[in-house]
């Protein structure tokens, strides 16, 4: 039984000692040389710092240093300016809404969705759709949608307008039946 404890005491210790061994020191201590030549201040020569920098060893941890470590996954360090969110609720609407155009390309990253020329449900004239998705805002200034017939004239703005509105209306029966409000 006491044999156990002390494999035990023994285990953690020489773990610690381990990982101890694993840490940066802050540029103190032996890494900067202790032993190294000084001046008369008690400084480390130049010159000796120059050719400690250029050892393998310190290459190896200034390279370490710009990695980072695995906490920077939980930080919340992004670039406002490259992260793009997209409202998921207007993204399916646009989707559910268009579902009689096919998909040549969607982008969720970006927001984009862009269609090929159909027919809607009941109209005799063809169009295709690029629907883009800038906000995660469930708001109308989030989307931006273009319809272009097949003769390559935009489509009229109050055919625009509807298909919006036919959006933005099934996005907030998503959100509502979504039940997290």
């Amino acid at each position: 039984m006491r044999l156990g404890k002390y494999l035990i005491s023994g285990s953690i210790i020489a773990a610690t000692l381990v990982l101890s061994g694993c840490g940066n020191s802050g540029g103190k201590g032996l890494g900067r040389g202790i032993f190294a030549p000084r001046d008369n201040a008690g400084r480390v020569s130049e010159g000796t710092l120059r050719q400690r920098q250029n050892t393998p060893v310190a290459i190896n941890r200034s390279e370490r240093a710009k990695r980072g470590s695995i906490w920077d996954l939980f930080s919340n360090s992004d670039d406002p300016n490259v992260t793009v969110e997209v409202n998921k609720y207007i993204w399916n609407a646009a989707l559910d809404v268009l579902n009689f155009l096919p998909i040549q390309a969607a982008d969720p990253f970006s927001g984009v969705i862009v269609t090929g020329y159909g027919t809607p449900p009941g109209g005799g004239r063809a169009y295709r759709a690029t629907v883009y998705i800038k906000d995660p805002a469930l708001d109308a200034r989030s989307l931006n949608l273009a319809l272009q017939g097949r003769n390559g004239q935009p489509a009229s703005r109050e055919t625009v307008q509807a298909v919006e509105d036919a959006i933005l209306t099934r996005a907030r029966q998503l959100r509502i039946a979504d039940g997290r409000l």
